[in-house]
């Protein structure tokens, strides 16, 4: 088993190439750290319940704990498996968190996107509340304006999409993770694709450089 990490700004597609390609390759897995914490939260674990009185509290969730279920994954994850860590880390104290649980990284992807891109992608995001169908106003609209296609209910705009959150996630990004980088390039382990080509382009290109 092995991991390559993928980096990139909110919206950049880092999830939507992960889950594609994880979809077409038996030996790839898709690790998101939102999706693990959101199942822990759901299912009630010990982690998630912890979890949970953080962000209750409107509190970050700690390094540490974010890290345990990473490493739990890992643990259970074995054979000629390559794990496409999306969303972990985040910052340069979770990559030495990352390290010291001894996992192999193979490489780590940059999925490039300039912020202008990436407020028009977010911007025009729909979600179904009801079946949680996601949309685009530009890149995959729904058959009839504002109503999903699958189970019919009226799209929204989640809170994390409107554009001062946007706004506000970029500069904790750039702040927070694009440090990463560096870093990893310093490792020579740091690869760059464009991230504007399209979700086939960019899924390629992705396989490609890992």
């Amino acid at each position: 088993m092995n991991i390559v990490i993928l980096l990139g700004a909110p919206g950049s597609g880092k999830g939507t190439i992960a889950g594609k390609l994880a979809a077409e390759h038996d030996n790839l897995k898709h690790v998101s750290s939102g999706d693990l914490l959101r199942g822990a939260v759901a299912k009630g674990t010990p982690a998630g319940v912890e979890a949970k009185g953080y962000m209750e509290k409107g509190n970050l969730v700690p390094d540490a704990l974010i890290a345990q279920m990473i490493k739990d994954v890992v643990a259970e994850t074995t054979g000629d498996i390559t794990m496409l860590l999306d969303g972990f880390p985040r910052n340069l104290a979770q990559a030495k968190i990352l390290e010291e649980m001894g996992a192999p990284i193979k490489s780590v992807v940059l999925v490039d996107v300039p912020d202008e891109v990436i407020h028009d992608r977010i911007a025009g995001r729909r979600t179904c509340p009801k079946c949680k169908a996601g949309y685009h106003v530009k890149a995959l609209p729904p058959k009839v304006e504002g109503i999903c296609d699958k189970c019919g209910a009226e799209l929204v705009i989640r809170k994390d999409d409107n554009p001062e959150t946007v706004k506000d996630r970029l500069v904790v990004y750039h702040r927070e993770t694009e440090p990463l980088i560096k870093y990893y390039e310093e490792k020579g382990l740091l690869r760059r694709i464009d991230g504007d080509q399209g979700p086939e382009k960019n899924a390629e290109a992705f396989l490609a450089a890992m």
